[in-house]
């Protein structure tokens, strides 16, 4: 295979990673702080001897999360919790801490509050947050601080990473951080409310269709240039 073969395949390539971006986004489209991810691409570019031209590939292993605002859906939920703006909750998994927009969260049995999965909500120093199982009332104003019966107990954790290109998806909803997290100064939570996942259906749909046209033509190129060099071959082989 000549250059030109190898340079469509790895563009193939990107595409289908492109396109299994956008089932998935497609597939979450009703699932609680989802956020949309892309892919990027990049051109990897390199000289060749003899004074040829230089030799161009696509390049689409980086991914990237969309920080657009979900939509709120109110619940009611006591401890449904929503983010308006950035910043992320922090939860505690095995695997270390992540952070999610997901706030679907409830009091386990050791009265500690945890995700559906049951990993621990940390607080901003990075502790578990503890509900008083025997308070009549709990609230929870916008900066995280989380009351009963009209007491601060707690304040819930709002981080964001320094460097925003360090987030990576690592199951659903959560997310690490391949560098450092701070606190956000001025968070916005809402309780009550879960935002939903941050994708354009429409969009998507349409993206699905631009990626598999594109796929589809660079495999008509390969498909050509498969039959030039059978028949070049066959040529050769006559002679």
């Amino acid at each position: 295979m000549d250059n030109s073969g190898y340079i469509v395949l790895t563009r193939q390539s990107g595409l289908m990673r492109d396109m299994q971006a956008v089932a998935h986004n497609i597939a979450n489209l009703s699932t609680t702080g989802y956020r949309r991810e892309g892919v990027v691409f990049s051109e990897y570019v390199r000289a060749l001897e003899g004074g040829m031209p230089s030799l161009s590939m696509a390049h689409a292993n980086a991914r990237h999360v969309s920080a657009q605002q979900g939509a709120l859906e109110a619940t009611g939920g006591v401890f449904d919790l929503a983010i308006e703006g950035e910043g992320f909750f922090l939860v505690e998994t095995p695997e270390g801490e992540r952070l999610t927009r997901a706030g679907a969260f409830r009091p386990n049995e050791a009265s500690e509050l945890v995700t559906p999965d049951g990993h621990r909500v940390l607080d901003a120093g990075g502790a578990p947050v503890f509900v008083p199982p025997d308070a009549r009332s709990y609230g929870i104003a916008a900066d995280g601080t989380l009351s009963a019966d009209g007491a601060p107990v707690a304040e819930i954790g709002v981080v964001r990473p320094v460097d925003p290109v360090s987030l990576r998806r690592e199951a659903g909803t959560l997310f690490r951080v391949d560098g450092d997290i701070e606190p956000v100064e001025a968070p916005r939570i809402v309780q009550g409310y879960l935002e939903g996942a941050n994708i354009d259906p429409v969009l998507e749909i349409a993206r699905m269709i631009e990626v598999q046209r594109a796929y589809e033509l660079g495999q008509s190129f390969l498909d050509r240039e498969d039959e030039r060099i059978r028949a070049v071959v066959q040529t050769l082989g006559r002679s």
